[in-house]
């Protein structure tokens, strides 16, 4: 049996580098079927120089048509893919040359899932740290509970027509683009098994080059319309905890105590030992400033 096309939509903004060494990445896979790479620039021009056929693996770029943004330049590709399968690669993130194999193996062996992550490795100012999820499947209720890091769009893999059909593009209203990638997970756990490689294929780079970095007003809107957008958060007592203490970190980080305070106690009331808020309420008192929460957790590997 052939192999199917899989597309790899690699969204990018102004990392030139980091895009060539993404592409190389995506080139060394091990995977024997053909290859698609298409990639999208979001503000910015796309660069020709890089487009390339070698038979095996073809490179194309085109420019966002949707709206600015990750999401949008996620879905110009969706709607541009060739491919049976499509698979996002985030512009300054690696694969590692097994990915697309043991991947597309596992949703040919479920036909009734249409996703499939993997685990990853953290590399963060000059160290690495492997972030695994051990279960093959995650379910909806478990995603509610849990955002599971481990499950970066960087490792997504999909059914192309799942993604233009029933399941739906990625959600460009998010406010911002925060936790876009999150809520396509949750939207597609609702329907379908989230398959999972238990492995670290991926290589997600942590730093200041990423556009999330330290916008605290992103995140709380963000994590707002998605408490809106997602009720069932009231039923996962872990799960609507976690996500107010992370608005709240925010607003303390932004200087917003009166919010922070509102929003740690909601999380604390929900979960009375829920981190997140705790960290926050730290940050409000001025007990801790949020860059040196930021620089604890990521040398750990870890986000708030």
């Amino acid at each position: 049996m052939s192999l199917p096309l899989v597309t790899v939509v690699i969204a990018t903004r102004d990392r030139p580098q980091m895009l060539r060494e993404a592409i190389a990445s995506v080139r060394a896979q091990d995977y024997a079927g053909p290859l698609e790479i298409v990639v999208v620039a979001d503000r910015s021009e796309p660069d020709p120089m890089l487009e390339s056929d070698d038979g095996r693996v073809s490179v194309r770029t085109i420019a966002n048509s949707r709206r600015p943004g990750l999401a949008g330049a996620r879905n110009t590709g969706i709607e541009a893919a060739h491919g049976e399968l499509v698979a996002f690669c985030d512009d300054d993130d690696l694969w590692l040359p097994g990915k697309l194999v043991r991947q597309v193996a596992a949703l040919a062996a479920r036909p009734d899932a249409v996703l499939v992550c993997c685990g990853i490795t953290v590399a963060y100012d000059g160290g690495t740290y492997d972030r695994v999820l051990a279960a093959t499947e995650v379910g909806f209720e478990a995603l509610l509970a849990d955002r599971h890091t481990e499950l970066h769009p960087s490792t997504f893999v999909a059914r192309t027509a799942a993604l233009r059909g029933a399941v739906g593009l990625v959600e460009e209203e998010v406010p911002g683009g925060f936790g876009e990638d999150y809520e396509l997970l949750l939207r597609c756990a609702r329907a379908h098994p989230v398959l999972n490689v238990p492995e670290p294929l991926a290589v997600v780079r942590w730093g200041t080059q990423s556009f999330f970095f330290r916008r605290w007003e992103t995140m709380a809107a963000g994590l707002s319309w998605l408490l809106a957008r997602y009720p069932e958060f009231e039923s996962s007592s872990r799960g609507s905890s976690r996500i107010h203490g992370q608005i709240a970190f925010a607003h303390a980080a932004m200087g917003h105590r009166r919010e922070a305070l509102g929003w740690a106690g909601r999380s604390m009331r929900r979960n009375p030992v829920e981190p997140r808020a705790m960290l926050a309420l730290a940050v409000a008192a001025r007990a801790v400033t949020p860059d040196r929460v930021m620089e604890a957790l990521h040398h750990r590997g870890r986000g708030i």
